[in-house]
């Protein structure tokens, strides 16, 4: 079972975590040492028999094309993020994996590299993401709560999880939706934990969003939606009826989704 675990480890790693930290160039340059190179020019040279032959180019296939997928796969993934961010007007709609991810989002245009860790349908350590920026690391715990206060029960679980990281209380972040209470607050306050609520959170998105200017105020536009599809509008209406319907303008839709930050 241990050489089993490891395998699955080392596959997840090579076709899951790998592809993301890799750029489109590096990924094709990879997929072409692995069927070209390692499953037929390698095996031709060294003289295998057919039979190895066929084996060796069959697992080169299929490693380019696991490894090709698993790059696609996270950029759709970064992509979906990327609308997330963008695209939500009511937080409390999102589900708790996409919460996870937005958050993720508002962090990286805040200038870290984050790995998200947490898992839905398994234990994540009370660890969703982590956050890397030089040698500064953070560790953050997303809790979708919308009605249920923060307690400080919650709190000293996480300060837990830090000492098992071997990281100090400061470099942990705990984000909710909801609010804390006072003695959740408190507690954060002497183990030195930072606290993110929803009206904090929803600051932070304001200021990494990428916005157009109100053709008649220049105010920073927000992305909304209608039964007619989706549009900007300015944030001063009704003082201001300034909005551009995106939906004949594809191209500018998606260029407001995509472009890097």
């Amino acid at each position: 079972m241990g050489s089993m675990s490891r395998l699955t480890a080392f596959t997840d790693w090579l076709f899951l975590e790998l592809p993301k930290r890799l750029p489109g160039r590096a990924v094709t340059v990879i997929a072409l040492i692995l069927y070209p190179g390692v499953g037929l020019s390698l095996p031709m040279a060294l003289g295998w028999s057919a039979a190895w032959l066929v084996s060796a180019n069959l697992l080169g296939v299929l490693f380019a094309a696991d490894l090709s997928l698993g790059w696609l796969i996270a950029q759709i993934q970064a992509r979906d993020r990327r609308h997330l961010l963008e695209w939500t007007t009511d937080l409390r709609l999102l589900e708790a994996a996409e919460f996870e991810w937005l958050v993720g989002e508002v962090f990286r245009r805040e200038g870290w590299t984050v790995e998200e860790t947490g898992r839905q349908a398994a234990p994540d350590g009370n660890v969703d993401l982590r956050l890397r920026k030089g040698s500064e690391q953070r560790i953050v715990q997303c809790k979708r709560w919308t009605s249920w206060q923060v307690g400080p029960t919650q709190i000293r679980e996480f300060a837990g999880t830090l000492t098992r990281e071997h990281l100090p209380a400061s470099a942990g972040v705990f984000v909710t939706l909801s609010t804390y209470t006072d003695q959740a607050r408190d507690e954060a306050r002497t183990l030195g934990l930072s606290l993110l609520e929803g009206r904090d959170l929803i600051g932070r998105i304001e200021k990494v969003r990428r916005t157009e200017p109100c053709p008649k105020c220049g105010a920073p536009m927000l992305t909304d939606r209608s039964a007619k599809g989706w549009w900007l509008r300015c944030p001063r209406f009704p003082g201001c009826d300034g909005k551009r319907d995106l939906s004949p303008d594809v191209a500018r839709a998606v260029e407001l989704l995509t472009q890097e930050s």
